[in-house]
């Protein structure tokens, strides 16, 4: 594997998904506790993150899935998401210490509101990887896909590593069921109005 191009991967990952690490954080600290919530957050950032990497690779040899103009719709995801997460954090707002009980049972985030937020998020990242992929070859592209998800299960690490920081955790705790919705609906509205959806 050429180094160069090792660098070049590492660079582009870290630029392109640097935000990810904070939605990562919000996740495991939503689902701190939750059976399987560290599974369900693992799994749906990989299969989001593959969805990103197929849809850029099969664009860099010709053949357009995912047209430009849908792009800029797809932060209705993260959108809707977080809009129900803010329904259920307003239905439990009296709950208190009868929602920390229900933390060791199953619940948190879901496989594929992960999946679908990673995708959302990246959504932007595959007209950045496209021309890089379309450039590297066969040997390059496949290079960068390796790095790529190789560094993926550093950022799940770091992702974890934030929320179970006792000063990080117990922000997260008090805040994170308020935080998460906000940065789902923020993400939404940023993809859409970056893109122009709706005239915006």
């Amino acid at each position: 594997m050429n180094l160069g191009i090792v660098g070049q991967a590492v660079g582009l990952f870290a630029v392109t998904n640097i935000d990810d690490v904070v939605v990562l954080a919000l996740f495991f600290a939503q689902g701190a506790g939750r059976r399987h919530a560290a599974r369900n957050i693992t799994v749906g950032q990989y299969v989001g993150f593959a969805a990103i990497v197929a849809v850029a690779v099969t664009a860099a040899f010709g053949a357009t899935f995912l047209p430009e103009r849908v792009v800029p719709y797809l932060g209705l995801l993260p959108l809707a998401i977080g809009v129900r997460a803010a329904v259920r954090v307003w239905r439990h707002r009296g709950r208190g210490g009868q929602e920390e009980d229900e933390r060791t049972g199953p619940g948190g985030p879901r496989l594929l509101e992960v999946a679908a937020v990673t995708f959302a998020n990246g959504g932007d990242n595959i007209g950045v990887y496209v021309p890089v992929f379309a450039t590297a070859g066969i040997v390059g592209m496949s290079s960068y896909v390796v790095v790529f998800l190789a560094l993926l299960a550093l950022w799940i690490a770091a992702g974890r590593y934030f929320a179970t920081r006792p000063v990080v955790a117990r922000a997260l705790s008090r805040w994170g069921h308020l935080l998460l919705p906000m940065v789902l609906i923020g993400i939404g509205v940023v993809i859409l109005v970056d893109g122009g959806a709706f005239g915006l």
